[in-house]
């Protein structure tokens, strides 16, 4: 019977292991060619030099004149209104009568509150002899300190019933609404005629002195301002003026259906020609601390664990470096930093996560011309 040979299996191991004994070779060979490998060739990557924020403007927006303090105006009693003296758009001075309530519908309320009042006027003058007499007898000690203590309580509660019964009897007798302060009727809500309730309001007014420009912000632009900020006030009906303003107030909330939020700004040294309702453009200024503050696109910032970073293009050899940042704001495509780059430095746009500490790159501009930072 004819046996294989002995020595097969290892003739078929060495035939398998031939090509990587080949291969192994050709890679000695080739490093004992003596020649050195060449250096390594820049990355391009889009790269470009950031620029300062303006430092003049944090942002244009319409707004619209009006006074400082604006209230409605009202009858502290109901009744019916017989005549209106004023218009909206008249210019009224302080005591001036604006309208007048029908003196017979508070004839009745009028009646009651002096009955009142005298009711409350005897209930002080029994209390009050009450009290001396009390006062007395305690001297001599012949009541406790506790009655002496229960008839002063009862004095302090008929003077403090005389003192609100005065008040209503002299409301009761205030038929004729006048003007508290100078200023300007703004509108009417209140025809003669109508029966009105205690507190209803009969005019808008707006009194005269201090003049403010209200402006709706967008909640995502709302951010950026604060209250004392600057601001510059120009009106397309006086093309000539230009008035200087500061952030007085922002609305804690937002409206409701707009989404905006409420900014007023008080105007330095209005004049008369400063009208209420004028349509205004503000211009709110960013400040001094914005001047030395740089603006990059959203894509160049990397997080370094988690602080935020950007990479640098060394001008010297073109090599990168990873340097930290901080941020002052985060806008939808900008990011505004407060320090950690200077305008003119040359730093990475886009690719931040291909690139590396110590790479040589050639930096290139953007494809798109919107891509650039603006």
């Amino acid at each position: 019977m004819n046996r294989p040979p002995l020595f097969k299996p290892r003739m078929l191991a060495r035939r398998a292991w031939l090509p990587y004994a080949v291969a192994i070779s050709l890679i000695s060979l080739a490093g004992c060619s003596g020649k050195t490998p060449e250096a390594d060739a820049a990355v391009p990557v889009i790269a470009m030099p950031v620029q300062a924020t303006d430092g003049t403007a944090a942002g244009r927006f319409p707004g619209e004149v009006h006074a400082r303090y604006e209230m409605p105006l009202s009858f502290r009693m109901a009744g019916r209104l017989t005549a209106r003296y004023v218009d909206p758009g008249t210019a009224v001075k302080q005591g001036q009568p604006l309208a007048q309530l029908d003196p017979a519908d508070p004839a009745q309320q009028l009646t009651y509150a002096k009955a009142a009042l005298d009711a409350a006027e005897h209930r002080l003058l029994f209390a009050t002899q009450q009290r001396d007499r009390d006062e007395a007898q305690f001297k001599q000690n012949l009541i406790s300190q506790l009655q002496l203590q229960q008839t002063q309580d009862t004095y302090a509660a008929a003077l403090a019933g005389r003192d609100q019964a005065r008040q209503q009897y002299k409301l009761a007798q205030s038929t004729t609404l006048v003007a508290d302060h100078d200023g300007v009727i703004t509108s009417r809500q209140a025809e003669v005629g109508q029966v009105l309730a205690a507190g209803q309001q009969v005019f808008g007014f707006a009194q005269a002195g201090e003049r403010e420009v209200y402006v709706d912000v967008p909640e995502s632009r709302v951010g950026r301002i604060s209250v004392g900020q600057a601001a510059t006030v120009s009106l397309p009906a006086l093309p000539a003026h230009t008035y200087t303003a500061r952030v007085r107030e922002i609305a804690p909330a937002a409206d409701a259906q707009s989404h905006t939020y409420l900014v007023k700004l008080t105007v330095d040294h209005a004049d008369a020609t400063l009208q209420l309702g004028m349509t205004a453009d503000v211009s709110l200024q960013a400040g001094h601390a914005a001047e030395n503050m740089v603006k990059i696109p959203v894509t160049a910032l990397f997080h370094q664990d988690e602080h935020p970073a950007v990479w640098v293009v060394n001008p010297a050899d073109s090599k990168l470096a990873l340097r930290p940042v901080t941020v002052a704001r985060y806008d939808e495509r900008d990011v505004l930093l407060a320090d950690g780059l200077k305008a003119g430095e040359r730093i990475v746009m886009q690719g931040v996560h291909t690139v590396s500490v110590g790479e040589k790159v050639t930096p290139i501009a953007p494809p798109h011309a919107e891509d650039a930072p603006q």
